[in-house]
C-alpha cells in the first residue's frame, strides 16, 4: 500500500465527476458488546450506528452518489426496513437492502453483484464499502478518500500502530519493525477493477479480511493510504458502545 499520488491506468477520473456506490455493511452482532441485537442498530446519541453511518457517508459522496446499499442479515430486514423509516425518511438516493454472505467478504461479493449492471455500463465509477460499526468516521475523511481513489485507483484510510508487538518462538514478545497501519472504513475503489477482483477471487475460493486484501490479491490498483482519524474506531466490545454514545451526544447525532 502507498502513501503517494501515482495515477494508475483505471483511475485519474476527476473528483468532480466520479460517480459513486456506497455499500454500508451491517452484518455482525452483539455478542462481545454484550446485547442480543445487531451492534449496527444499537442506539448512539438519538440515533443508530447504522444510521448515522449511512446518513455521513452518502452527505459526504454527494452530488457523485448513484447507489446506496445497505447489507444486513436476513434476520435483521424488518428492523433495518424500520430503522431506515426512523432515520432516513427521505434519502436523496433510496436505500437498497442487500441480504449478505456469510463472511464479511461474502457479503461484499453480495453488494458487488447488485451494482454490478452499473458498474458495467459505466454508471459507478468508484465503490465505497464502510462498517456501520464505525459511525463516527467524518464527511472530510470519506472526501478525502474518494478523491484519493478517483486519483489513483484506491484508497485506505488508518492509522500509524506503535504499540504492536510479535511473540518469539520462545514466546518473547519482540518489536516490530517497520510502520503498521491499523486500517479502517471506508476503503473506495475504482468500480471495474473491483468487481473484477471479485470475480477472481470467487473462482479461486479466496476470502478475504477486508476490502483492501482482496484487491491489492487480484488486481493492479495503486492503493493509497490516507490517514484515518481515532474517533472512527470500530465499536466491538461494551467500552466502545460507552464512548461512541457519548462522543454520538457530544456531536449532537
Amino acid at each position: 500500500m502507498n502513501q503517494g499520488s501515482a495515477v494508475n491506468g483505471a483511475a485519474g477520473s476527476s473528483t468532480a465527476s466520479s460517480t459513486v456506490a456506497v455499500v454500508v455493511l451491517a452484518g455482525g452482532s452483539g455478542l462481545r458488546v454484550g446485547h442480543d441485537r445487531n451492534k449496527a442498530y444499537l442506539p448512539l446519541g438519538t440515533r443508530t450506528a447504522v444510521g448515522m453511518s449511512l446518513q455521513t457517508m452518502a452527505t459526504a459522496t454527494m452530488p457523485g452518489l448513484r447507489r446506496l446499499v445497505l447489507v444486513v442479515r436476513t434476520d435483521d430486514r424488518e428492523l433495518a426496513e424500520r430503522t431506515l423509516d426512523e432515520e432516513l425518511p427521505r434519502p436523496s438516493v433510496p436505500v437498497e437492502l442487500v441480504v449478505g454472505g456469510s463472511t464479511r467478504h461474502g457479503s461484499e461479493r453480495q453488494a458487488l453483484r447488485c451494482l454490478e449492471r452499473d458498474i458495467h455500463a459505466g454508471a459507478v465509477d468508484l465503490v465505497l464499502i464502510h462498517d456501520a460499526a464505525r459511525p463516527l468516521c467524518s464527511p472530510a475523511l470519506v472526501r478525502a478518500l474518494v478523491r484519493a481513489a478517483a486519483e489513483n485507483g484506491g484508497a485506505v484510510p488508518g492509522l500509524v500502530a506503535d504499540d504492536l508487538v510479535a511473540v518469539d518462538d520462545d514466546e518473547t514478545l519482540v518489536p516490530l519493525v517497520g510502520t503498521h497501519v491499523r486500517v479502517q472504513t471506508p476503503q473506495v475503489f475504482a468500480a471495474g477493477p473491483l468487481l473484477e477482483a471479485y470475480r477472481r477471487a470467487a473462482d479461486e475460493g479466496f476470502d478475504g479480511t477486508d476490502t483492501s486484501s482482496c484487491v491489492e490479491r487480484y488486481s493492479s490498483l495503486d492503493v493509497v493510504h490516507v490517514a484515518g482519524e481515532p474517533q472512527n474506531f470500530k465499536i466491538t466490545y461494551p467500552h466502545d458502545v460507552h464512548i461512541a454514545n457519548e462522543l454520538a451526544r457530544r456531536n449532537h447525532h
